[in-house]
């Protein structure tokens, strides 16, 4: 029975996440929204106390000047506990991430996380403002305030954002989404000013920029090469790639290629952390989390030139026999091989590793035989090691993965943060922190 599952799942998943279902999706909802007559409309879901809500805020009135859209904010709650686990190291690394986004792209960074008193401020007036429509042109000012420590107006400090907040969170959650700082359009997210650049372009494809010829307000980074290749010479690895992953995590997949080529062009020695994913260690995902996340990792996997959506999902036994050989293979200096191959196999290519065909298949592409598989699976030593990364990734602060650390340096997390661990690359990586 899980055979004809996994079968079915994985041929509906490689449809709804195939391209062209996207842009057929996007078709449909322009030609809906063109024959009724109506606007566009794209709605912004803002969490005061989110330091990333805090940089989007900051892009709104050029967005709204720039295409030809009706903006809807909408204040929200913070997503809930299963949604958003590990709160307190997610608010330190939100905040420190936030201050390097805000240096790349030229915005305000959120010094520190406001206080109750001053929060309650900043919503009545965010409230205030949504309520009277000036929630784009005046919602900068606000959360600048709110984010510098300064008092809000008392004029508008008497707004009750209860209700407002209570709306917003009711309507994001209808729409399907968990988070601050997102925009909705045409059925459709982006979280963060780091997808901001796939709205724009849908925006200029529907023909509504009133700008084209000018740059992406937030264009992506990513990681470019730029820096001079490091010589192979014989001599030590200039530094320590330390590449915390799990096989659950899709993003760990369309990171992992790009993780290779920053290690072989800046010479550095690329360290595979493996964790159990979070599943598995007792995290429930929600379903609006999961959707995203499949939604995202498409449009990722499609921007970066790679395959996915034809997936069997390799939460429990599947990961723990992957890692099994994982830990094996990285022994007999394998490991990146066989962690491509198996990533590859169970999210792009509908390899369950679940079965001993599936497993045996996976690690032939990586030049290992059915005799080394069969000899690593009744090895639990592996348990060990992902235990020991784990401890090492919550002494970092972060949980999640993939997550990115150079020699000693402070960790990044994300598929979308490897342009930091290359400017660490970059700056030599030999200072430690």
């Amino acid at each position: 029975m899980s055979v004809l599952k996994n079968t079915i799942t994985k041929h509906v998943v490689r449809i709804l996440t195939h391209p062209a279902t996207r842009q057929l999706r996007r078709a449909v909802a322009d030609g809906v929204r063109r024959l009724r007559g109506a606007p566009a409309q794209v709605h912004y879901f803002h969490q005061a106390d989110d330091p990333y809500s805090h940089l989007c805020v900051q892009v709104l009135e050029q967005l709204g000047r720039r295409y030809d859209v009706d903006l809807l904010a909408h204040l929200v709650h913070a997503p809930e506990d299963s949604a958003a686990p590990e709160r307190e190291r997610l608010g330190q690394w939100s905040l420190r991430d936030a201050g390097l986004l805000s240096q790349a792209y030229g915005l305000q960074a959120p010094v520190s996380q406001p206080d109750a008193a001053a929060l309650a401020s900043a919503e009545a007036a965010l409230a205030a403002c949504a309520q009277s429509g000036s929630f784009v042109q005046e919602a900068a000012a606000i959360s600048a305030r709110l984010w510098s420590g300064q008092a809000q107006p008392d004029a508008l400090a008497q707004q009750d954002a209860v209700a407002a907040k209570a709306a917003g969170t009711a309507l994001r959650k209808q729409l399907g989404h968990y988070l601050g700082a997102t925009f909705y359009y045409g059925g459709e997210w982006y979280w963060g000013i780091d997808r901001l650049h796939y709205l724009e372009q849908r925006l200029r494809d529907e023909g509504l920029c009133r700008e084209p010829t000018r740059a992406l307000l937030v264009p992506v980074r990513d990681i470019t090469l730029a820096g001079a290749p490091v010589v192979k010479t014989g001599r030590k690895p200039v530094a320590q790639l330390h590449y915390f992953c799990s096989f659950r995590s899709p993003y760990t997949y369309i990171a992992l290629p790009r993780v290779r080529e920053l290690a072989e062009h800046y010479g550095a020695q690329l360290q595979v952390r493996f964790v159990l994913p979070m599943v598995m260690r007792g995290l429930a995902v929600p379903l609006e989390k999961g959707m995203y996340i499949v939604a995202d990792v498409a449009r990722e996997a499609q921007r970066v030139g790679m395959r996915y959506g034809y997936l069997v999902d390799p939460v429990g036994k599947p990961v723990e026999r992957g890692y099994a050989v994982l830990h094996q293979a990285m022994k007999a200096g394998l490991g990146l091989p066989f962690a491509q191959s198996f990533l590859q196999g169970v999210w792009a290519d509908g390899l369950d590793a679940g079965t001993d065909s599936g497993l045996y298949a996976i690690a032939a592409r990586a030049g290992l035989d059915k005799a080394f598989v069969d000899a690593a699976l009744p090895d639990d030593s592996w348990r060990a090691v992902a235990a020991t990364n784990r401890l090492e990734l919550l002494e970092m602060n972060l949980w999640g993965v993939p997550s990115f650390r150079v020699n000693d340096r402070p960790g990044y997390w994300g598929q979308d943060r490897l342009w930091m661990v290359e400017q660490d690359l970059l700056a030599g990586a030999t200072a430690k922190t």
